[in-house]
């Protein structure tokens, strides 16, 4: 497994405020190195149409202080070398439909894809990534109040309003906001592995993986931490995977009927009790690979998952590889 280059487009110089946290978060990701976690960490390229010169990502007040002014080392033409191309938004009005998206930053990201990049987008990011023609014939997704518009204008995307993110292996998109940093830590555990994405994770006081299936829209993103809330129950059972947890032993903690607990559960993450535990075991399963030489059948133990068939009839399922196959990934682990 590898980090490579990322490089990010910044559409315009100036760049809204609603727009920096996107922005904020790829940099975040991907442009602080962790090198007690992988090394080489990933290499970090902010490329735009009027970039080329020096002082990568030098930022000062827009005028009329609507957000900053970025000065970028990189043209587009730099989008063509890299490994893994991120747009991470795109300005409202090229959203709205009242301005057009600039035809030389379609054809940089026509040529990376082209080229074998990993093309990915964040929020509103995918009008770019759909003008190109990126996501024709592919499922996708953005923030939930464009989708519709999304789907209007580009009609040969398939457009799902209701997920966090798409992985389509080589195209990948994400909702908006929270959901971006979500999909840059899938990304992570892509190419680093769980235990990289997970440490991360910690790091940045954040959930270590959200799969991209979750809901856009729930009533919280990360349970309640409260007494009376699921969050001690939850952290209690990522202790006790082991142990073969059921629904109702769960509720019965929690001190709720199993009916009132699969609810919240499923309002809180926007996934099932159930759906929720075999996340949880592969996620732990996959720490477990990378980390130790420990048997296949003995991993599945300590993951809950039973026997070593089972742990790689989910694991092949979920990941498309076997065990073995993604252990080798890290020989330190043999």
């Amino acid at each position: 497994m590898s980090a490579g280059t990322v490089a990010v487009v910044v559409i315009d110089d100036d760049v809204p405020f609603w727009d920096l946290y996107e922005l904020g978060v790829v940099c975040t990701v991907f442009g602080i190195p962790h090198r007690d976690l992988a090394d080489p960490w990933y290499d970090l390229r902010l490329c735009s149409a009027g970039g080329g010169g020096a002082g990568d990502g030098v930022a000062q007040a827009a005028p009329g202080g609507g957000g900053f002014a970025l000065r970028t080392a990189h043209g587009l033409d730099a989008l063509a070398g890299a490994d893994t191309v991120i747009v991470p938004s795109v300005p409202e009005a090229c959203v709205d439909g009242g301005r057009e998206l600039p035809p030389e930053l379609l054809t940089a990201l026509r040529r990376a894809a082209d080229g074998g990049a990993r093309m990915v987008s964040l929020c509103a990011g995918a009008f770019a990534l759909a003008a190109a023609g990126i996501l024709d014939g592919r499922r996708a997704t953005a923030h939930w109040l464009h989708t519709e518009e999304l789907a209007r204008r580009y009609p040969k995307v398939d457009v799902d309003d209701s997920v966090l993110y798409v992985d389509d292996g080589d195209v990948l998109t994400s909702a908006g906001v929270t959901a971006g940093l979500d999909l840059c830590l899938h990304l992570v555990r892509r190419d680093l592995g769980a235990h990289v994405a997970n440490q991360l994770a910690r790091r940045l006081v954040v959930p270590a993986h959200r799969p991209g299936g979750q809901a856009q829209y729930v009533e919280a993103s990360v349970p309640a931490t409260d007494d009376e809330g699921l969050g001690p129950v939850l952290q209690w059972a990522t202790g006790h995977l082991d142990r073969p947890l059921t629904v109702d032993d769960l509720a019965r903690r929690a001190g709720m009927s199993p009916r009132t607990f699969f609810r919240r559960l499923q309002a809180a993450t926007g996934t099932t009790p159930l759906q929720w535990l075999l996340t949880q075991r592969l996620a732990r399963a996959q720490s477990l690979l990378e980390s130790t030489g420990l048997p296949v059948e003995r991993i599945s133990e300590l993951s809950g998952l039973g026997t070593g068939a089972n742990l790689r009839r989910h694991f092949t399922l979920h990941f498309g590889i076997t065990p073995t196959d993604y252990r080798r990934a890290f020989p330190a682990a043999g």
